[in-house]
């Protein structure tokens, strides 16, 4: 199978997932306000399904392709901690995370959105410059 297919379908399914739920329930599939919104317990059910299905994407890929998707990772554990600690008070901050504006929030048109993936966007490409300065 080709380089090119596996992020294309991947994007294709989450973007099918986001326009499902927002036409069934009006809602909008940010990754971080469902995980908020289950650890405080609302919306448990369809934040639950929705994110027990971001944990099985691996398992459909490897069922359909017949291999694991090829992950490396060469940051440290502690690098891991301290940036998914730094994501997730972002996203707290920003009121969305880069699912929920970068893929619905553009969609809708939203300027919020607009400005708010510029800026992970910036931030992203900032950080990993500073990070391969300092390696």
């Amino acid at each position: 199978m080709s380089v090119f297919w596996p992020p294309l379908l991947g994007g294709m399914l989450l973007g099918l997932s986001a326009a499902l739920l927002l036409i069934g329930n009006g809602k909008v599939a940010g990754i971080s306000g469902m995980a908020g919104r289950l650890l405080q317990g609302q919306s448990r059910v369809e934040s639950a399904v929705f994110l027990i299905g971001l944990l099985l994407g691996p398992a459909l890929y490897a069922l359909i392709v017949g291999a694991w998707p090829a992950v490396t990772i060469v940051a440290s554990w502690p690098v891991i901690v301290i940036a998914g600690l730094l994501v997730g008070f972002g996203t707290r901050m920003g009121s969305g995370c880069t699912s929920g504006h970068g893929i619905v929030g553009l969609a809708r048109l939203s300027r919020r959105s607009l400005a708010a993936t510029a800026t992970f966007l910036v931030c992203g490409v900032l950080t990993a410059s500073l990070m391969g300065i300092l390696r």
